[in-house]
């Protein structure tokens, strides 16, 4: 399911610009320059040609788990509600996360089949606190939901169609996560014809639905919100507080 979410946030992370000055790491390795003795002064310098070359490339590479997301996406699929109850049950605080060795524990159980550099990438990636730590329910929803915008091909046939307008969602926090992971099988297994229940109350034809029709939509179908996680899903799909939601970009979240 952050933004099962749950940004999850990620993300499924992603890159915050910092926001106070830091030191940058490259001029780690560059020796500091003497400081320069007033004896010196008025002395000729040495041309720039003459003096020693230090070059040196300090950059980090971008951590893209894609392929290997797209390996075990089946496997999660089929298993991820059991996946969740073991990692709920192992995290005591309820913070979403679990140390990354009980997290391993979990994959072997449940057969990943991740090799040992594919487990290294993948607990850094979802490591979002850097404390050694697993977050797993954006791991979950990266791998459950589909609440990013994924570009596709002229061939790929084209199931919900996408919005006039780009969606700009609210926060993914866990609730919001857990909310769509509880829900995801009853929505699989009707998407089809609540889609047309939906476009029946969208009589002015915009994708949009007030959240009283949203809300009996689902109900007709027999999924059930409480208020807390009508709030939490509201919170994504509505940020600007419209009373709107956008049944299209709801039922995206659930079908790939």
């Amino acid at each position: 399911m952050s933004s099962i979410i749950p940004s999850a946030t990620i993300s499924a992370t992603s890159t915050k610009p910092a926001t106070h000055a830091m030191q940058d790491p490259c001029m780690s390795s560059l020796p500091e320059h003497p400081k320069i003795s007033s004896s010196l002064v008025g002395q000729k310098s040495v041309p720039a040609s003459s003096r020693p070359q230090t070059t040196t490339t300090c950059s980090a590479p971008t951590l893209n788990c894609e392929t290997i997301e797209n390996k075990i996406r089946k496997n999660i699929q089929r298993s991820w509600r059991g996946i969740l109850k073991v990692c709920k049950e192992k995290d005591v605080s309820k913070l979403g996360e679990i140390p990354v060795a009980e997290f391993l524990d979990i994959a072997e159980k449940f057969n990943l089949d991740l090799g040992e550099g594919e487990i290294k990438q993948i607990t850094t990636k979802y490591d979002l606190k850097k404390n050694g730590r697993f977050a797993y329910y954006d791991f979950l929803q990266s791998c459950v939901l589909l609440l990013k915008p994924q570009e596709s091909s002229l061939l790929q046939r084209v199931i919900i169609q996408k919005p006039q307008k780009p969606l700009s969602p609210g926060p993914q926090t866990t609730p919001f996560f857990s909310a769509m992971l509880r829900i995801q099988p009853q929505i699989l297994h009707c998407w089809r014809p609540m889609k047309r229940t939906f476009k029946s109350y969208d009589e002015s034809h915009t994708g949009l639905l007030h959240v009283a029709d949203f809300r009996q939509v689902l109900h007709e179908y027999s999924i059930n919100l409480t208020e807390e996680e009508l709030f939490n899903i509201l919170e994504y799909y509505d940020k600007t507080l419209s009373s709107k939601i956008s049944y299209n970009d709801f039922l995206r979240a659930f079908i790939q």
